[in-house]
Formats: structure tokens, sequence, C-alpha cells
């Protein structure tokens, strides 16, 4: 009992919806420790046909379409196909996961991407249509070695929700520069 009421507390919070039961109560399939964006879009008309698996992120203004009207017009009916989000993958902001979409465990789908297929367990893929780039191994490999050249910032201190001040907004900028960093 303690653990499902942790666990919908979690949900409501991650989720930024007054609501976050209701979803889960329509048919949402959603995994331990998911976060979904507030000003994410999840498909109303068939929200049980998508999961999202454990530890996935589900970022800013992304939607996830189960469904497709194009055809009811026409026919009467609208297409509809299950999305399924594997455990550990990150959605990027502004991307569109179509009716049918499958994401592999592990994997990253970039900013802005349109999915419509399969995209393969631990892969990194941008674009519209999705390119896979490389393995999320050899991606995850590379930023870790840009961290030891690069300046990095706990969370504490240094973000809106953690007290960052206008110095230290300051601050950033200007080491930044026009490059990039990383922020915990």
């Amino acid at each position: 009992m303690l653990k499902q009421l942790l666990r919908q507390r979690v949900i409501s919070r991650l989720r930024g919806d007054s609501d976050a039961d209701r979803l889960v109560a329509r048919g949402l399939q959603l995994g331990e420790n998911a976060y979904i964006n507030a000003s994410a879009r999840l498909d109303g008309v068939a929200l049980w046909l998508i999961s999202i698996g454990d530890d996935s992120v589900i970022g800013p203004c992304v939607q996830i379409l189960a469904h497709d009207a194009t055809t009811r017009r026409e026919i009467g009916y609208s297409i509809v196909a299950p999305v399924t989000i594997g455990d550990r993958v990150f959605i990027g902001a502004g991307s569109i996961l179509l009716p049918g979409a499958t994401i592999g465990d592990d994997a990253i789908v970039g900013a802005g991407s349109v999915i419509r297929g399969h995209v393969p367990a631990g892969k990194l893929v941008v674009g519209n249509p999705p390119l896979v780039v490389c393995d999320t191994e050899e991606y995850i490999a590379r930023h870790r070695r840009r961290m030891e050249e690069s300046p990095c910032w706990p969370s504490q201190g240094w973000t809106v929700k953690r007290g960052i001040t206008k110095q230290r907004m300051r601050e950033m900028r200007e080491v930044l520069g026009g490059g990039s960093g990383y922020l915990a």
C-alpha cells in the first residue's frame, strides 16, 4: 500500500498533472520512476495504447499519438496503434511519436525528431526521418570524456529550483561563452 501511494505521489509530481491518477486509470501504462514533462501531450483518444517503461524521460513539448484521424472523414474510422517506449529511454524536447512507434530500451531520441517506426535498443536517433547516429553507450562515453575538459556545475545553487543567484547566472553565461558545459 505504501509503495503504491509513493508511486502515485511520484507520478503526480513528475507529470505536473493535478490528476495524474486519472491518466493511469484511463489506461496509461507507466513504469517506475518515469518522468513526463508537464508540457508533454499524451493522446487522450487512446491513452491505453501508450506504454512508458521504467526510468524513462519524456521531455518538454513531446507529443505521443496513438491515433491518426487522417482516414476518418473518408472511411469513418481513425487508425490506432500502440506506442511503446522501453526502459531508460530519453525522448528529447519537441519530438513526435506517431501511432505504432516503438522505442527500444536505453535509446535516445534527439529533440524535434519524428518517430513513426522502430528505434533499436541502445541507439541515438535524430531527425525526420530518424537516423541512427551512434550507439547510446558511445554517445555517453563521448560526453564523459568531454566533462573532463568542460565546466561542470552541481544542481544545488545552480538551477532555478535549487536557488541560483543572478551572480551565478552571469558567471555561467561568461564561463560558457559560446560553448557548452554540464549541469547535474
